[in-house]
């Protein structure tokens, strides 16, 4: 062989140096640390005369193992760009004075441990101000229509906590419970404590109590005259049983008489929305969202609705409509409400107008609008996510949305991520199934198929949308193809298409998931004999159905899930979801059995499966996980049990979201190996 020529010294030197910077510069593979790079950007807020929109970035310090949340402010032209507060805290819900002078956001920045209160930023200059010291802490507020006062959601204190300064001298009072639902993830045993609201006013700096008893009171909402706050309540002798929502109205002052607008029998339209009540621009009609028939409960559509305010019988302006609808905004002349549409895999904003009608979309595209918020003139600004981008905020000024933040753009610019498709596919009975798969971020060699992992989605009532998927990326950048249905159960189709798996979980879902399997297999894309599975929550409970149904999969991964879902009644917090959906146990024990088969079958289980869970989960608890890793230890299946103290049904600290990915990649790579693929 001949060999090659040997380069002048001097040029051999000068190659170098433009080869390594270039080399420096390529494109890298994800790794697991990378999550603490991405900033979460999120609730945009225009000014009311559209020149400014604040909006929060949540960051994460891997070194301190915490998380900060910061609020920054950007023109409507994208100039200008830059953080308003700063620091290791957690600032957020920023709203904007109706005279446009003070931003006003909580936060609990003079000590971790403290609850939220309001504090003021006057937009002329100066620092921040800290307006309440309320016990209990703030959860909402809403500014009046003068700027002058501010209705705020204050949750009642909890009068078993101890002072810090008493806390090793006293012993801590037993908790009574006496309330049907009594647990809440997060919030953790439910007693008589609840929210309310109460009046501030700025003058004086001095609060009053607007409501009591013994319910929760969210969402305020103004008149544009100021003259009422209009609020959402469940109501009655036991709330928590109840699924009557109330639309309430009464004036700013103590004492003041409460009026009911309706009460609207409904599933969670009220409290899984996001400032679901809108006054139109006269004063004459309240926009909300409409939950659908109680007995469907999450299964069932949120539609969009107006009734007059003085009360009356509610319209829905989306009658058969039939996809999901949320954050309804009014456009400036009162003729028509835009809100957030979920429809089969995207979330866009469409406009809705009173006269009926097809609705118009105004921010359109295979993309996911997690929230947006409009100005007096009209203009409209969303925070937006993409398969390619996380969520960044965006002028929706044109048919194209312009970027007013770009928060993630020095991090994408390094990294080499794999490619996202959507598939369409058939299941087992015929029934057409939606979803994406992510392909692996190094194609592999030619002739060679990839080892896959089907990741079904918590809820089930959710969808994979047209977003960002960290998790997805990082498996990708290891070399599976991941793939990511959207199986009956999920939203973004309909009603129909979402009950399909009522009181029947693991059923049709499970046949639509190994469809999607199949799917991948048939097109050449995933190696059949190299298949691993894994999910969170509902996404966990998919993963042990399908464990227990085929073993074609070589490894799995279990998050926060269920299998003896009778162990789930009266220790999770989704009483009224199984008395709906499932019966009480004693009077239809055939179907809570029928849904637990991964349990009561675990002996059909061989594949590894890596159990975990937050130890004070309250959606799905501890010890579901734990039961499922016992059976599977006891059949001698290769098996482990990860519990992350103190966190909830969310994995939220850092280091423990560090320590959740890695061990997705090493459980994997010791069951599912990439390094072995083979040839079609």
């Amino acid at each position: 062989m001949r060999s090659s020529p040997r380069l002048p010294r001097t040029f051999a030197v000068v190659l170098l140096l433009i080869v390594l910077p270039l080399a420096a510069q390529s494109p890298r593979l994800l790794r697991p640390d990378d999550f603490a790079a991405i900033r979460d950007v999120g609730d945009p807020q225009l000014s009311p005369n559209g020149t400014l929109v604040a909006y929060t970035v949540r960051t994460t310090d891997l070194a301190k193992d915490k998380t900060f949340t910061n609020l920054w402010l950007v023109r409507w032209d994208g100039t200008a760009n830059r953080a308003l507060t700063f620091g290791e805290n957690k600032q957020s819900h920023p709203r904007w004075s109706p005279d446009g002078r003070t931003l006003a956001f909580l936060s609990s920045r003079e000590d971790d441990n403290e609850d939220d209160q309001l504090w003021l930023l006057p937009l002329a200059g100066g620092e921040a101000e800290k307006i309440t010291a309320i016990k209990g802490g703030l959860e909402d507020f809403a500014w009046s229509p003068d700027s002058a006062q501010l209705a705020l959601v204050v949750r009642d204190p909890d009068p078993r906590a101890a002072d810090p300064k008493e806390k090793d001298k006293k012993t801590t009072p037993p908790l009574v419970i006496d309330r049907f639902q009594f647990k809440r993830d997060k919030v953790g045993y439910l007693t008589g404590l609840y929210a309310h609201l109460q009046l501030l006013t700025l003058a004086t700096r001095k609060t009053e109590a607007l409501t009591f008893g013994p319910h929760d009171d969210i969402f305020p909402a103004w008149s544009p005259d100021g003259r009422e706050i209009a609020f959402a309540s469940k109501r009655g002798p036991d709330p928590d049983r109840s699924d009557d929502w109330s639309l309430l109205a009464l004036a700013p002052r103590a004492g003041a008489t409460e009026r009911v607008i309706a009460v609207v029998p409904q599933s969670d339209g009220f409290d899984e929305a996001d400032q679901p009540i809108a006054w139109s621009p006269d004063g004459s009609t309240l926009a909300f969202i409409h939950g659908g028939d109680p007995k469907l409960i999450e299964y069932a559509v949120h539609s969009l609705a107006i009734i007059p305010s003085a009360g009356g019988a509610p319209r829905l302006l989306t009658a058969g409509f039939d996809r999901n609808l949320s954050n309804p905004r009014w456009a400036p002349d009162g003729k028509s409400i835009l809100a957030i549409v979920e429809d089969d895999g995207a979330e866009i904003v469409e406009r809705f107008q009173l006269g009926g009608g097809a609705p118009e979309i105004l921010v359109g595209g295979r993309r996911r609008v997690i929230g947006f918020d409009t100005a007096h003139d009209g203009r409209i600004a969303v925070v937006s996510a993409t398969p390619e981008r996380p969520p960044e905020i965006f002028a929706a000024d044109s048919a194209t949305l312009r970027p007013l933040s770009k928060q993630n753009d020095p991090l994408l610019a390094g990294l080499r991520l794999g490619q996202v498709e959507e598939t369409k596919f058939k299941s087992a009975d015929g029934t057409e199934i939606h979803g994406w798969i992510v392909r692996p971020a190094e194609a592999p060699p030619a002739g060679q198929r990839s080892p896959a992992l089907l990741r079904p989605h918590g809820g089930p009532q959710a969808q994979y949308a047209a977003a960002f998927s960290f998790e997805a990326q990082l498996l990708a950048a290891n070399g599976y193809l991941v793939i990511l249905p959207n199986p009956r159960g999920s939203t973004g189709r309909g009603t129909d298409f979402s009950k399909a798996i009522f009181a029947d979980w693991g059923h049709r879902d499970i046949e639509d998931d190994l469809a999607a399997v199949d799917d991948a297999v048939a097109r050449g894309l995933a190696d059949a004999d190299k298949l691993g599975v894994g999910g969170w929550s509902y996404g966990g409970m998919s993963t042990n159905y399908l464990v227990a149904t085929t073993t074609r999969f070589k490894a799995a991964t279990s998050g926060a899930s269920i299998s003896n879902v009778l162990a789930g009644y009266g220790t999770d917090q989704y009483i009224r979801d199984y008395e709906h959906e499932l019966g009480v146990p004693w009077k239809n024990p055939a179907a809570w059995q029928r849904i637990s088969f991964p349990f009561l079958h675990a002996d059909r289980i061989t594949t590894p499966t890596l159990f975990l869970c937050g130890e004070k989960d309250f959606n799905v608890p501890l010890l579901n996980s734990e039961q499922m890793y016992q059976a599977l230890r006891s059949l001698g299946v290769p098996t482990q049990l990860v519990i992350y103290p103190d966190q909830f049904h969310g994995v939220t600290k850092p280091s423990y979201l560090l320590d959740r990915y890695q061990r997705y990649l090493a459980w994997y790579a010791k069951y599912l190996p990439v390094t072995a693929a083979t040839k079609k």
